[in-house]
């Protein structure tokens, strides 16, 4: 456990878009407490491990992501951990509490494709739709989430799993003609200093030439509870790093994915199950849009609470959607 003299120990997975979301929360300390020192702990987790194992398995264990750096926190080798809050579980170990949520960044998903991809009728421009994508096109994805809606809207879609760090779905798409195209969250590319240009072309660092990109606007992807925003996960009874998340909360996003994360809860199920929620601030309120595939096809509900009642709104559309 850090001392007021030690560094504050920021713990994060390895990969290359973990690595930039702990950077974007150590720049954030350093400007918040310029007296302090931060140091970033690289740690591996089970889910790095398990590059080739389909995210859908019943047999993956719980925290896939999240439960070594929970393990360093617990043992007072890392103060904060730097989690996708849509990797956190929304039950947390004994003696750990969600510290502070970052501000939410572009919730959206994007559609990748290769450049010459075909599209069906009702393209325009240069932004296909899911509408609009070829009959019986392959699609790939690791999310159950993403798997359910395209299927939903697309009976025809042939769905595959794919994984790997971002850079690595990218040459995948670029040189296996096997799938059309991939989805990921737009958060993940902008963090990754990835940009979509008007035309829909996508560049950046190791971006394979020839790839274009749509992001998919919520009403035809609802993107997955904690989507675009970071989860800073610590020790509850540190008041020393609990007073240093309080300057690093954004209020907003910390009450919308509150509501999505108690929906998350409330309908039983793990990061990984076939459903979506996605809270906005409206005002004083919070508007939330959710969706699910657990029983025979799609349920869908929205709801408005005042943002003080961000629990009982997740609570309230989890049970209008398991009835």
């Amino acid at each position: 456990m850090a001392s007021g003299k030690d560094p504050v120990i920021i713990a994060t997975r390895g990969s290359a878009l973990a690595l930039a979301q702990a950077h974007l929360v150590f720049d954030q300390c350093r400007v918040a407490f310029p007296g302090l020192r931060f140091e970033i702990k690289t740690i591996k987790t089970t889910g790095d491990r398990l590059q080739t194992v389909s995210l859908a398995s019943a047999n993956l264990p719980k925290g896939l992501f999240t439960k070594e750096l929970e393990v360093a926190l617990l043992r007072g080798q890392a103060d904060l951990a730097v989690h996708s809050l849509k990797d956190l579980p929304t039950e947390l170990p004994a003696g750990l509490k969600l510290g502070a949520v970052g501000k939410r960044a572009d919730v959206r998903d994007v559609l990748i494709y290769r450049d010459g991809f075909a599209v069906g009728p009702g393209f325009s421009g240069f932004q296909p739709h899911l509408k609009s994508l070829p009959q019986a096109a392959t699609i790939a994805t690791s999310s159950e989430r993403r798997r359910a809606q395209l299927l939903e809207r697309r009976p025809d879609l042939k769905i595959i799993p794919i994984r790997g760090n971002v850079p690595t779905r990218l040459q995948k798409l670029a040189e296996q003609p096997a799938f059309d195209a991939i989805i990921l969250a737009a958060a993940g590319l902008e963090r990754l200093g990835f940009q979509i240009s008007a035309e829909g072309r996508l560049s950046g660092d190791a971006v394979p030439e020839g790839l274009l990109a749509t992001r998919l606007e919520p009403e035809e992807m609802l993107p997955c509870v904690g989507q675009a925003a970071l989860g800073i996960e610590v020790r509850a009874d540190d008041g020393r790093i609990v007073s240093i998340c309080e300057r690093l909360n954004h209020y907003n996003t910390q009450q919308c994915v509150t509501a999505e994360r108690a929906f998350l809860k409330g309908m039983g199920g793990g990061c990984q199950i076939p459903v979506a929620a996605y809270a906005e601030v409206l005002g004083t309120q919070l508007r939330m849009r959710a969706v699910s595939f657990l029983g025979q096809g799609a349920r869908r509900g929205e709801a408005t609470r005042p943002m003080t009642e961000a629990v009982d709104l997740g609570l309230q559309l989890a049970s209008q959607l398991r009835t």
